[in-house]
């Protein structure tokens, strides 16, 4: 079992922990100088959730009443992603792959949930990206990783055009046994890159860099699907954070249970599904370690969902799969239920 990673003591200077749910805003503040926990709660902002981010930090420091700010790691997890495939307001994306595998993100998998065994009338979910925004495109590499059929670039140029025409904002770049072999995918990018600057661009190559094209496909497309969201909401956070704590170092919590840099999190936006609780987990696996409790069940009951985990030997248990409103994602994390 892979051990997720954590946020520790390890850090020098402030931590403060912000959560941004569907109803509150939860902030942490832990005092490295008295090993003292300060918390405070403001409702979240919907219209602009920055401001609650910037309300909470306001009051954390006043209740701790701490001055010197030069040296703070915030840590910052939220529910954006995870909100935003489950109201279907994630980016327009488009998929470019391989000639001939255009449909795999619709035809998905035999398995269907297990109440559904014997229902004939089974409605999957939409596939994220409709069929006339799925492109195949000439190339081949083979399970050795050896090219077989050299990538044609001019079957590139119809997908572009669409993609301009429809507003595409975000593009899943997914080839056969491109895990083994990325060369195909990275020109694609750099083609894309050029005829669409500003689209956001994630390679299966990059972001589950592993067998099973389904559940590949998925993944990447979820990371098209909510990267430009993911990037919009934390540029504006990064500015208006910055604008007035400037030495504050920005993490995002990601859905293993550890953190990234903010200037990272857009790229890899799919590890944020369940970045705030993800949070509540790592929180329940702390309180078992300092109480001598190794084994623990972890529930976080927010304003919109309820998410179990299960701690063990002070470990959260984690997981490569999971999913959200039926769409699979393969990555790691923490099983969450």
């Amino acid at each position: 079992m892979k051990k997720a990673r954590h946020i520790t003591g390890e850090m020098g200077g402030l931590k403060i922990a912000i959560d941004v749910g569907g109803t509150f805003t939860d902030v942490v503040l832990m005092d490295p100088a008295t090993n003292a926990f300060h918390y405070t709660k403001t409702p979240t902002t919907h219209h602009d959730l920055s401001e609650g981010v910037l309300k909470g930090l306001r009051e954390i420091l006043e209740v701790a009443a701490i001055k010197d700010t030069s040296s703070c790691h915030l840590i910052h997890g939220t529910t954006i992603g995870t909100n935003a495939i489950i109201e279907g307001k994630g980016a327009r994306v488009g998929l470019i792959t391989t000639e001939g595998f255009e449909d795999v993100l619709e035809i998905r998998r035999v398995a269907r949930p297990r109440e559904a065994t014997f229902d004939f009338w089974v409605d999957n979910p939409p596939p994220l990206v409709p069929r006339y925004l799925r492109k195949g495109i000439r190339e081949r590499i083979d399970k050795a990783g050896n090219v077989i059929t050299p990538l044609d670039l001019s079957t590139l140029e119809k997908a572009i055009e669409i993609f301009k025409n429809e507003g595409v904002e975000g593009i899943a770049v997914v080839l056969l046994f491109a895990f083994l072999n990325p060369r195909h995918e990275q020109e694609i990018r750099s083609y894309l890159t050029e005829s669409l600057p500003g689209v956001h661009i994630s390679l299966s190559s990059e972001i589950c860099p592993e067998f099973r094209e389904y559940e590949r496909t998925s993944t990447t497309v979820m990371n098209a699907y909510l990267g430009p969201i993911i990037k919009t909401y934390l540029d504006d956070l990064t500015v208006q954070v910055k604008k007035r704590y400037p030495n504050f170092n920005i993490l995002i919590f990601q859905s293993n249970g550890g953190a990234m840099p903010v200037a990272s999190a857009a790229a890899y936006a799919s590890n944020l599904i369940n970045s705030g609780p993800a949070g509540g987990a790592i929180a329940t696996a702390y309180v078992s370690r300092i109480t001598g409790n190794e084994m623990a069940i972890g529930m976080d009951m927010g304003g919109t969902t309820c998410d179990i985990s299960v701690i063990d030997r002070g470990i959260p248990r984690t997981t490569t799969w999971g999913g959200v409103s039926e769409y699979p994602i393969k990555l790691p994390m923490i099983d969450l239920k």
